[in-house]
């Protein structure tokens, strides 16, 4: 990726002396005092200003740590790098107690977006709106499921026979999602990818689709794609908020959201998993 240095000396105020790209939409950019910031490209219209205000509402929990913010135009993101250490079991509790503590600095409302983000966000590439409820297997349902089900139908990935077996489970969420919970705030695409293990012991949060949400979505998200010391973070999360009994049973429901996702992203594989995923929370 070229940087463009102007948009980075105004976003920073230091101009720049150097850069390294790590991809097509990233890039290290180091300054003219020394300190070295990553650099983020979007081509998506707002993807930065909701970024940008994800980071920042996650930031504000005053728990997990995430890096600071330095700026955003259109199009351009520039936030402090976080230098690289190694997953261990000290830092896996303490991320899972601090993500607890941010799933109960709460949101006030399911879906709602972070303040100054804005309703037409992103997860991933993906859009997601960010539409309120006050229900959360309906909201789940309607704003989270359907959208992404409907749009893998018509882009093929899901084929229109196989669709109804997910329009089922949402007919029966207001069974399959156990107690009622108030709404968290959650980091929104918690995969293993965001999650950095940093040299000073502490886990950054990075790439947020920061709503509203059930705080159980964030933690099956870990469970789908892996997380280093995976069980040694839950147990730092039931420290702080233990989950509601049955929570393991409904991991699959939480998971159909970023399997759909990925449907779209990547096609017919991830259809699969969200079809047996439905089917197997129906059947058990």
């Amino acid at each position: 990726m070229t940087v463009r240095s102007d948009v980075v000396a105004r976003l920073t105020g230091r101009a720049v002396s150097g850069e390294r790209p790590l991809s097509r939409a990233l890039a290290e950019v180091t300054l003219d005092d020394g300190r070295v910031v990553v650099v983020k490209r979007s081509g998506e219209p707002g993807a930065a200003s909701a970024e940008a205000a994800g980071l920042r509402w996650l930031a504000a929990a005053g728990s997990v740590r995430v890096p600071a913010v330095h700026g955003h135009e259109e199009g351009w993101l520039v936030i402090d790098r976080v230098p690289q250490g190694r997953p261990g079991r000290e830092a896996a509790v303490r991320f899972g107690r601090d993500l607890a503590a941010l799933h109960a600095a709460g949101a006030p409302a399911f879906g709602a977006p972070p303040p100054e983000g804005p309703v037409d966000a992103y997860i991933g590439t993906a859009p997601m709106r960010n539409e309120r409820g006050t229900d959360w297997p309906r909201w789940y349902a309607e704003q989270r499921v359907l959208p992404y089900l409907r749009r893998a139908v018509d882009e093929g990935a899901v084929r229109a026979g196989e669709a109804a077996v997910v329009e089922r489970l949402c007919e029966r969420l207001p069974v399959l999602a156990g107690p009622a919970e108030s709404p968290a705030r959650l980091h929104g695409d918690l995969w293993s990818g965001n999650v950095l293990w940093a040299a000073d012991g502490h886990v950054r949060l990075i790439d947020p689709a920061a709503h509203g949400g059930h705080r159980e979505t964030d933690l099956a998200m870990l469970h789908l794609f892996g997380c280093p010391h995976l069980e040694r973070v839950l147990d730092g999360y039931q420290e702080v908020a233990p989950l509601a009994a049955g929570w393991a049973g409904r991991v699959g429901v939480h998971q159909l959201f970023p399997l759909l996702v990925h449907a779209v992203l990547f096609g017919r594989g991830y259809a699969e998993q969200a079809l047996e995923m439905a089917r197997s929370t129906l059947a058990g």
